[in-house]
């Protein structure tokens, strides 16, 4: 008993647990977390380890002395918010399979779940640009506007767009290269958005934001007493993803 004691005991010291979430999370959602288990010994393994975080166990048969592992587990948060766990426990029934061991670390995680992204449609929002005259040229290398210069063709470029007059005087490839669109500011006002389920509309904004985003169109959001402005910066988007994943308005 007593060998059996201090070989488990020795069997859960010296090990760090690290959790790679992604930099964005979105509710109801499934996405694949890395968990690493580091043996930080100079001269003993780890052997049969599990280690629980919430309701995922992962099971790490051996880890070397001053290695690692590491283990992907499937991650699910029904809710948009704040999300942290208080605890995790690392567990073994190394030597003897006698008894399990348990030691609690640090908490594994602390993150903020984003809204559940649902396609829709806000009336109006994307119609307006057009009827606002919303799209312009910028000097800047796309595919949707205007041609502002030539260069050295790129593997994966269209092929519709190579130069063939350029190509054949230079004896090389070229590729046409065009501005992209961008346009006018909107707003997304949350008050005038007529969708009376809360939920629905904070994901229905959510998806119109991305949306918006994706398609290089500067959104701005107004909440209560809260402005963001309209802008195409990561910042600009992490913001007002932040302002509806903590939004507790009746």
């Amino acid at each position: 008993m007593g060998v059996s004691g201090f070989f488990g005991k020795n069997n859960l010291s010296g090990l760090e647990v690290s959790l790679d979430l992604p930099e964005e999370l979105f509710a109801a959602t499934h996405f694949p977390v890395k968990i690493t288990l580091v043996n930080n010994r100079r001269m003993l393994p780890a052997f049969l380890i599990r280690v629980r975080i919430d309701d995922k166990e992962v099971f790490f048969p051996f880890v070397p002395p001053k290695g690692a592992d590491a283990k992907f587990e499937d991650f699910y948060f029904p809710r948009r918010g704040s999300y942290s766990a208080g605890s995790l426990y690392l567990s073994s029934v190394y030597p003897f399979n006698f008894f399990t061991r348990y030691k609690a670390t640090q908490g594994a995680y602390q993150t903020l779940v984003f809204p559940q992204v649902k396609k829709c449609g806000i009336p109006g929002f994307f119609e307006n640009l057009t009827a606002r005259g919303g799209e312009r040229d910028i000097n800047k290398a796309g595919y949707d506007g205007e041609m502002v210069s030539v260069r050295t063709y790129i593997s994966g470029d269209p092929s519709k767009y190579i130069h063939w007059k350029s190509s054949a005087k230079t004896g090389e490839l070229k590729t046409k290269e065009f501005s992209t669109l961008s346009h006018q500011p909107v707003i997304i006002d949350f008050e005038k958005v007529e969708i009376r389920d809360k939920e629905e509309k904070i994901s229905c904004i959510t998806y119109v934001i991305l949306k918006a985003f994706r398609n290089n169109i500067p959104v701005g959001l107004k909440m209560k007493d809260t402005f963001h402005k309209p802008g195409l910066s990561k910042t600009d988007r992490t913001s007002m993803l932040r302002e509806l994943a903590l939004y507790d308005g009746a």
